[in-house]
């Protein structure tokens, strides 16, 4: 059920079809025509109103929602063609091609009228909706519209030697510019003063009638995904749309649509994760989450008064051009990065293709594509990673301490810091800003468990390449690693940590070993799988886990250990 202006009245009328029986139909279609009567397209109407005037219910849903006329006058439409019950009727119907041979018009023109007040509804014939007319219905805007239908009939009234004429144009034309149908008829119509319709009418008549002599044969069947394909990669590397309309024998709206349809199907297969927070369905709380973030001026000042220190390498001055975020600041830019993604997203749903419960699929339907959404949705995505980066900039001296302390068991202390700011770049897209953490703790932690996987891996692929070269190792200090040393290291490590575990409950030691991995071959186990071995919900566990950990923090303090 396509064609509604606002979802709220297209899920009204679902559900009317869906549960009406026909007689209760049949009565809200008349309410609904008796509300056409009188809508005034300027004015803004309440959903409320709307819905009790037409089903005689006042709902509690929308109660903020105002429709403007002209766009309630549209849905109304709709509603009347979906709504009314073809078994119900005390008359038959016309279709859309029985109505275009009688007035002598094209389907187009029946399209027309409808905008212009024509009421149709829809009937299933052969398995496939299709719009019919009552004859009464007709009747009624013919009455009203007299000389729209006449106007509309003209061009049936062309003569034989009109018709050679504009055949014999249309073939020169076709063959000297190579011009499209629309094109040929535009150019025919200002010549011969007639209507463009007449012109294209008549021409797509005779290709019909004579496909071996057309003088625009059609290109059947759609596009293949390839040819989309390929003509959005022209598109960008500079190719004029009217020369890929020659090119495929297309309109220059159909090139259009065939790039904004795969420029849609690409935003959509680009990833868009993002933490939800009940606030972005506020309304009210849009101005204040787009907003500066707080203490903004004072910020820019203390950048422009950063001085790099002088034992600090060329390569990571730049990183001390940046001051710290405060907690206020970096609440305020997560939630800022996550709610422009939360509206990009909610855009790229609407212009999906819908399964039968509603749920949007990761397919582009191409009627709901429209520039102005691909637009705003880039805009979206464009400004949260400049708030993502600006995170990222201003805690990247996090990464370069935490990389010094573990420079001593890597080679190359870049590429140990390469690999801390990819941890801290998903730190940024997974941080759950609404729990009210500072963003330096679970980045910290992000980052040394990354180290902690990386830099054995590391040692071990590096020592797989050694070679025998003795004179090379004669003439420089030996700095390989004592095997002997790492395996007493390791136990001196476990029998630190299985000494702080004995201080803690039964069941917080499990979820201290199971969220580590260290019973499970260093597998570590998600909240909610620890959360299932216990009966308990993953929120249970992390607050167990993180009382467990401070715990063992006090622990190592008071007792002054020294952790490997």
């Amino acid at each position: 059920m396509t064609g509604f202006k606002h979802p709220a009245l297209k899920q009204l009328t679902e559900q009317q079809v869906r549960f009406a029986p026909p007689a209760r139909r049949l009565e809200q279609v008349a309410r609904a025509e008796r509300l056409l009567a009188e809508i005034d397209e300027t004015r803004q109407y309440p959903y409320q109103y709307v819905c009790y005037r037409l089903t005689e219910f006042r709902p509690d849903s929308y109660p903020d929602l105002r429709i403007l006329g002209a766009d309630l006058a549209h849905d109304l439409r709709q509603m009347i063609e979906w709504m009314t019950p073809v078994e119900a009727l005390p008359e038959p119907v016309l279709t859309l091609e029985e109505l275009s041979k009688r007035f002598n018009v094209s389907t187009k023109t029946i399209r027309r009228w409808r905008e212009r007040g024509l009421m149709g509804l829809r009937v299933v014939t052969n398995g496939r909706v299709q719009v019919a007319f009552l004859p009464s219905a007709v009747d009624k805007f013919l009455a009203s519209n007299r000389d729209r239908v006449e106007r509309g009939s003209r061009f049936s009234q062309l003569s034989e030697q009109e018709r050679d004429e504009i055949l014999r144009r249309a073939r020169r034309l076709s063959r000297v510019s190579g011009g499209s149908l629309m094109e040929v008829s535009r150019r025919i119509a200002r010549r011969m003063r007639r209507s463009v319709e007449a012109i294209r009418y008549t021409i797509k008549n005779f290709d019909r009638e004579h496909p071996d002599q057309a003088l625009f044969p059609s290109v059947n069947g759609p596009l293949d995904a390839a040819t989309k394909q390929i003509i959005y990669s022209s598109y960008r590397r500079g190719i004029a749309v009217d020369t890929l309309a020659k090119r495929f024998g297309r309109t220059r709206t159909s090139m259009y649509r065939v790039i904004n349809e795969v420029r849609a199907q690409r935003l959509l297969e680009q990833p868009l994760d993002y933490i939800y927070h009940p606030s972005f369905d506020d309304p009210s709380k849009e101005a204040e989450i787009l907003a500066a973030m707080p203490d903004a001026d004072a910020y820019e000042a203390r950048r422009r008064e950063m001085k790099v220190p002088k034992d600090v390498p060329p390569e990571l001055a730049p990183l001390y051009e940046v001051p710290l975020l405060n907690k206020e600041q970096e609440q305020h830019l997560f939630r800022k990065m996550n709610y422009l993604k939360h509206r990009a997203s909610r855009l790229r749903n609407q212009l999906c293709k819908e399964e039968v419960d509603g749920t949007p699929t990761n397919e582009v339907d191409p009627t709901k594509v429209r520039i102005q959404d691909l637009r705003l949705i880039e805009d979206f995505q464009h400004q949260a990673n400049e708030v993502k980066d600006q995170l990222i900039n201003a805690n990247m001296r996090l990464v370069v301490n935490i990389a010094k302390r573990h420079s001593g068991q890597a080679d190359n202390f870049f590429e140990l810091l390469s690999d801390g700011n990819m941890s801290l770049i998903r730190a940024v897209e997974k941080f759950d800003f609404g729990r009210g953490f500072k963003f330096s703790t679970y980045a910290s932690w992000a980052i040394m468990k990354n180290f902690a996987r990386s830099i054995p891996d590391e040692k071990h692929r590096r020592e797989r390449f050694v070679t025998g070269h003795d004179d090379l190792f004669d003439a420089s200090p030996d700095t390989r690693t004592d095997e002997h040393e790492v395996l007493a290291s390791t136990e001196r490590a476990a029998h630190y940590v299985n000494r702080l575990l004995n201080y803690l409950e039964p069941r917080e030691r499990d979820i201290i070993r199971m969220r580590a991995g260290l019973d499970d071959h260093n597998k570590a186990m998600t909240l909610e799988e620890i959360g299932q071995q216990f009966g308990i919900t993953k929120e249970r566990v992390r607050q167990l886990n993180a009382r467990a950990m401070k715990k063992l923090r006090d622990l190592a303090e008071e007792q002054h250990m020294e952790m490997p």
